[in-house]
């Protein structure tokens, strides 16, 4: 995968995101790390093209992600797992599959229980989100993500309003999808998950990235920022 962020500023109410400019190539599985407020979330949504900048391109793959066509190559994992609390766990892809991507009743089927099953939810497959655990949800929302077979996956902080052990259960799922050649990019308050599953970090600070290397920056990190997060997240 390759990140090319360039002159990216951001601003609400106040600036979020200020004149950032970075190039990663050859990583396959990026953390975005940062207290409260840093502009980590921020960044992400700008990178998946769900916000646009107020100044500044970004191309993933060498892709604005702005163009429409980018949007039809990646999912996006939010913080809750957004199901339609109407629809059973494979309608809520089914629908998806077959209103954007245009795929028969047949096929959307078999590919909703595909990932369903892929991410142990065979016996949930015909059940509403509010009859299944937060964390179970939460996988659903994973599975719907991959059966667009998107070339990225974004996450934003995926265990953020579940307990220790659907945390757990969660980041446990998405290990075992190292093997679909997938690109990820996500943020994450779990620095084990991030040690486990991260090729590379990326820390924010104040709206700027701090520092970035490999996840053994987190060991032995170089300016006082990071060094101060560290002692508060230990």
């Amino acid at each position: 995968m390759k990140i090319d962020i360039r002159n990216i500023t951001h601003t609400y109410d106040v600036d979020v995101l200020h004149d950032i400019s970075f190039v990663l190539e050859a990583y396959k599985s990026v953390a975005i790390i940062g207290i409260s407020g840093s502009g980590k979330s921020t960044l992400l949504r700008l990178m998946s093209g769900l916000e646009k900048p107020t100044s500044g391109d970004i191309y993933i793959d060498d892709q604005n992600v702005l163009e429409p066509n980018y949007k039809k190559h990646i999912g996006f994992i939010f913080q809750h797992h957004n199901l339609f609390p109407h629809l059973s766990l494979e309608e809520n892809i089914t629908l998806v599959l077959e209103k954007t991507r245009g795929v028969d009743k047949l096929t959307a089927k078999d590919t909703a229980h595909k990932y369903l099953s892929l991410l142990h939810l065979e016996d949930q497959v015909y059940k509403k989100p509010r009859n299944v655990s937060g964390g179970q949800a939460q996988r659903a929302s994973i599975a719907r993500a991959l059966s667009v077979d998107p070339s990225t996956i974004f996450m934003d902080e995926p265990t953020a309003s579940l307990d220790p052990i659907l945390t757990f259960e969660v980041l446990s799922a998405v290990q075992e999808l190292r093997g679909l050649g997938k690109n990820f990019v996500f943020v994450t308050h779990v620095l084990s998950f991030v040690r486990d599953f991260a090729d590379y970090v990326i820390f924010m600070n104040e709206g700027q990235i701090s520092e970035h290397g490999t996840p053994d920056i987190l060991d032995h990190p170089r300016t006082q920022a990071l060094k101060d997060f560290m002692i508060k997240v230990k």
